[in-house]
């Protein structure tokens, strides 16, 4: 009786350690899956600004994706771009009260938010592991500015 009360006690911890190191491996493999993601995220941004540091915003590609080789199959990237979308603003300073002023403030507010919208590109970027059960992915939002538009002055002279 002693002999199987001393065997059930050797086979719970046994249970109990072995579940603990599965338990630990699995945390350690999300661990090393995340900082892989949020490593290959930062070469990927480098690249990408690199990539299209001279490039105007009208020719960037809309999309772009790919993988990372054959050293690691399970990850792929993807560019998206679109511009900058900012909303209509002219409520807020009342625009619509028939105030002259206020009409001068909301279109002068009117062509910055087009010239902001023309001047600058939003670029989502991420990364993607195919895990067995479901993908895994990481994105980051960066902002690409022509720093070289004209900014447009109403009532400025076109050419100075």
């Amino acid at each position: 009786m002693e002999v199987v009360l001393a065997m059930m006690i050797m086979a719970s911890g046994l249970f109990i350690l072995t579940n603990s190191w599965s338990g630990t491996y699995s945390r350690l493999q999300k661990t090393q899956v995340q900082v892989q993601l949020a490593a290959l995220l930062e070469r990927k941004i480098v690249e990408i600004e690199r990539e299209y540091k001279t490039t105007s915003l009208e020719s960037m590609p809309e999309e772009k994706s790919d993988d990372f080789g054959a050293e690691l199959p399970d990850y792929s990237w993807q560019m998206q771009t679109q511009k900058l979308n900012i909303p209509d603003l002219s409520g807020i300073i009342g625009a619509g009260s028939g105030e002259g002023q206020n009409m001068d403030l909301g279109s002068i507010l009117k062509l910055f938010s087009e010239h902001l919208s023309k001047s600058v590109l939003e670029i989502k970027i991420s990364v993607t592991y195919k895990h067995k059960k479901k993908p895994i992915t990481v994105s980051v939002v960066i902002y690409k500015v022509d720093f070289e538009r004209p900014l447009p002055m109403p009532g400025a002279a076109a050419s100075l």
